[in-house]
């Protein structure tokens, strides 16, 4: 550099240069060794020094008519980039380059009002080098401001909402536990009442009755009796999905799983839409806790419900479907409402995300339901049928049983014994 600018090698710019950057390695060792708070005070002297050998290459390379002699003015808005945090910095490069442009040009006995001119470029420089990072960093502190107020407006909204859904979560607890109780005294009275049914039973058709009196009692009764056991059946199993312990997964039949929530959905789907069960008897089993399959699937059905509820569809159809494909197995709860609303679609597994009104939903039954199937190695994905409605479609692998291998002895099986 020395050759190209003076055309022959310097001694002095040389030794300025490797002072110069001696001076940058101790800065670097300071800013990691000493505390934060030094940082300005070893910022703005290296600014200073910076600016001192910068001038010094200007004076060994010609004073003022050195080709750096341009670019001292540059040297405040330098330091103002390469320390925005802090002005002391830029304003310390300004004075010291202010000063030292001034004691060049009236060293080379050049005129006045010229030194006080470049004096006067200089310190304008530093002016605006020092605005311009005083307003960066108030932007900057702003931007900062803002955004912690954003982080702390949506914490606190989503600490609102964890309470809603956490006093939400408690109430329905605690309602579980209360039907659990009720469900557990009824049984009792159930008792009774088909120990005493079918004891008037025996006794009313023991008497002499004309045949047709005989035979409408008889239906009485047997429709009176099927009447219970539907309350008996209703009640057990919902007494099994109050249970809180844990259940071992086992291989269970699909069929069965869905006939126990398809009769439980049956109460709800009644007066709603008509439920179409398609389930071959024959699908191969899985692997997996039939009550809580039974819980996802009734889930599924009652979401059904309340879509076709809402949209106040005539002829409302739910219908449970089956198949079994490569190793794994299918069912597929479709009904023919107005289906997922696409920008909901991307979501309707969400925790919390529900578009029922607070009366009705959580937004915690779809997401409990894919993580109880994914449990058992399946998965749960929500789609729309091209000829309409929502269609949910549960996957589980089929179960293959382990066998047991018995040793053949030597010499018998292929080949030969040893």
């Amino acid at each position: 550099m020395d050759v190209l600018i003076l055309g022959q090698p310097s001694l002095e710019t040389l030794l300025t240069r490797v002072a110069w950057c001696a001076e940058l390695l101790a800065y670097g060792w300071a800013v990691r060794k000493l505390d934060e708070r030094w940082y300005p005070a070893v910022a703005t002297l290296n600014s200073v020094l910076t600016s001192g050998f910068f001038l010094s290459l200007v004076y060994f390379t010609g004073q003022a008519r050195s080709p750096y002699i341009n670019l001292v003015p540059t040297v405040p808005l330098m330091m103002a980039l390469v320390h925005p945090r802090h002005a002391g910095p830029a304003i310390g490069g300004g004075i010291t380059s202010t000063l030292g442009v001034l004691g060049l040009m009236l060293a080379t006995r050049d005129s006045v009002p010229h030194a006080l001119g470049w004096a006067c470029m200089v310190g304008s420089s530093t002016f605006f080098a020092t605005y311009a990072s005083g307003q960066l960093r108030k932007a900057q502190a702003a931007e900062s401001e803002a955004r912690l107020e954003r982080a702390r407006r949506e914490s606190l909204e989503k600490l609102a909402v964890a309470d809603r859904h956490r006093a939400q979560t408690e109430k329905l607890a605690t309602v579980g536990r209360l039907a659990a109780s009720v469900m557990h005294e009824i049984n009792n009275p159930l008792a009774f009442v088909r120990s005493n049914l079918d004891f008037l039973r025996t006794e009313v058709l023991a008497q002499q009755l004309p045949d047709e009196t005989r035979q409408e009692l008889q239906e009485v009764m047997d429709e009176t009796r099927t009447g219970v056991e539907r309350i008996r059946q209703i009640v057990s199993d919902l007494k099994g999905f109050s249970r809180m312990d844990q259940e071992e997964p086992s291989e269970c039949a699909l069929a069965d799983v869905v006939t126990d929530a398809a009769r439980l959905a049956g109460v709800r789907l009644k007066h709603v839409a008509k439920l179409k069960v398609e389930v071959p008897a024959e699908l191969p089993e899985v692997f997996a806790t039939r009550r809580r399959l039974a819980q996802v699937l009734l889930n599924l059905l009652v979401n059904a419900g309340d879509a076709l509820e809402e949209a106040k569809v005539q002829g409302g159809e739910v219908t449970v479907r089956g198949v079994a494909e490569g190793g794994r197995v299918t069912l597929m709860v479709e009904d023919n409402g107005p289906g997922i609303p696409p920008e909901v679609l991307p979501r309707v597994f969400d925790t919390f995300f529900t578009t029922k009104g607070p009366e009705k939903g959580t937004g915690l039954g779809l997401s409990i339901s894919r993580e109880l199937v994914e449990r058992f190695g399946g998965t749960l994905r929500a789609e729309n049928r091209p000829e309409g409605g929502a269609r949910l479609c549960l996957e589980l692998p089929v179960h293959a049983p382990t066998t047991t291998t018995t040793p053949l002895p030597l010499g018998e099986g292929r080949g030969e014994g040893i």
